[in-house]
């Protein structure tokens, strides 16, 4: 759910939560109760920590690749026969 700033001329900046488009263009100030125009602001939407982070992740990974010394270790024990798909079964086999 986005964050919508608005501003009071008494009170200084109101932040108020509401859903995406339903945010009234004038809103009355929490404190005062004198009308509070809505400000034009990057957007701002709440999310966890973990969401956070990966965004970040991804956003640094872009231009800055993370550098590994090796492949990744292979798992341990034979592999698991592939699964087939029932729509192929009739096709020819080399």
């Amino acid at each position: 759910m986005p964050l919508y700033a608005y501003r009071c001329d008494e009170d200084g900046p109101v932040d108020v939560m509401r859903p995406m488009g339903a945010a009234p263009p004038v809103l009355a100030c929490p404190t005062c109760g004198a009308d509070a125009p809505r400000m034009i602001t990057a957007p701002r939407l709440r999310a966890d920590r973990a969401r956070v982070a990966a965004i970040d992740r991804a956003e640094s990974s872009r231009t800055e690749p993370t550098v590994v010394s090796a492949p990744p270790p292979r798992p341990a024990g034979p592999r698991p026969a592939p699964r087939l798909d029932p729509r192929t079964a009739a096709l020819p086999r080399p």
